[in-house]
């Protein structure tokens, strides 16, 4: 089982750009569909992106599409969320998340599949 720390949050002003980071430990890593999602105060978590094990195949909710990538680095344990042209809306607490270990070429976009979570990071886009 992987364990999940995020670093790359903060304050940043509308149209604006981060990079998240999710670095994991464990030895599933490299076989273990990540994603990223995010909760904001009195909402509900939200998919943001998804990536096979691979990097193969991504998913992406449609208000981050042409906004947010994500990628990963096997090597380096990682996984990234690039956020460009951030909106005041996209105010949030951001987490990452693996699924069970597989090897499938799709990977799910619901929150209920991802078992293991990391802490969270801030992201706060002033407008």
């Amino acid at each position: 089982q992987v364990q999940l720390v995020e670093s790359g949050g903060g304050l940043v002003q509308a149209g604006g750009s981060l990079r998240l980071s999710c670095a994991a430990s464990g030895r599933t890593f490299s076989i273990s569909p990540m994603g990223w999602f995010r909760q904001a105060p009195g909402k509900e978590r939200e998919h943001l992106a998804t990536i096979n094990w691979s990097g193969g195949t991504t998913n992406y909710a449609d208000f981050v599409k042409g906004r947010f990538t994500i990628s990963r680095d096997n090597a380096k344990n990682t996984v990234y969320l690039q956020m460009n042209s951030l909106k005041p809306e996209d105010t949030a607490v951001y987490y990452c998340a693996a699924a069970k270990p597989n090897l499938r070429r799709t990977v799910s976009t619901s929150v209920d599949e991802y078992e293991t979570w990391g802490q969270g990071t801030q992201v706060t886009v002033s407008s």
